[in-house]
């Protein structure tokens, strides 16, 4: 067989470990994390931004008190509140897909060892020992995977929270300095 690249090297080792459930569970991580570092990103540098801009435009208008005000600053803050809120249904969706799919490496993995065993004429204790050890792998993994994302969404859900109170105590500051 030829030589992997060694940049495919760790992914190798990923398929012996665990098989192809687990290079899945993998690329399901990534995923996570991805959306994970763009909320941040998204929080950190175009939030404020975003924000800052309709706090400015509430300010700058003449009618703040009437119905139809009071009705367009909520639509304005809920659709910037949506922007935050965004990518949340998605990594959640991925967060649960991980342990189930952990659950089926750890079968598929099982239905080999029990295929391996019956093949061969004398039952090993050891290779049975190492054959579960290697199904159970992915089962860890989409677990470990699901924890951390729930801290993140649970982190996140926190922040949309706090945000969406300040946005109104901004917006309602911004009335008052405009009435003063």
């Amino acid at each position: 067989m030829p030589s992997l690249p060694l940049w495919l090297e760790p992914v190798e080792r990923l398929l012996e470990a665990g098989g192809a459930v687990l290079v899945v569970l993998a690329l399901v991580a990534v995923v996570v994390f991805a959306m994970a570092i763009e909320r941040w990103w998204y929080y950190r540098i175009s939030w404020r931004r975003a924000r800052h801009e309709l706090v400015r435009r509430w300010a700058a208008r003449s009618d703040h008190r009437s119905w139809s005000a009071r009705t367009l600053r909520h639509v304005w803050s809920a659709a910037l509140v949506a922007k935050l809120r965004r990518p949340l249904p998605w990594i959640r969706l991925l967060v649960v897909l991980c342990p189930l799919l952990g659950l089926l490496g750890t079968v598929t993995g099982m239905i080999t060892v029990f295929d391996s065993l019956s093949m061969s004429d004398t039952h090993q204790a050891r290779a049975m020992a190492d054959g579960v050890a290697r199904a159970t792998l992915p089962t860890l993994t989409g677990m470990a995977i699901a924890v951390v994302g729930m801290l993140f969404i649970s982190r996140l859900e926190h922040v949309i929270r706090r945000e969406d109170q300040r946005l109104h105590d901004r917006l309602a500051r911004a009335l008052e300095e405009s009435d003063a």
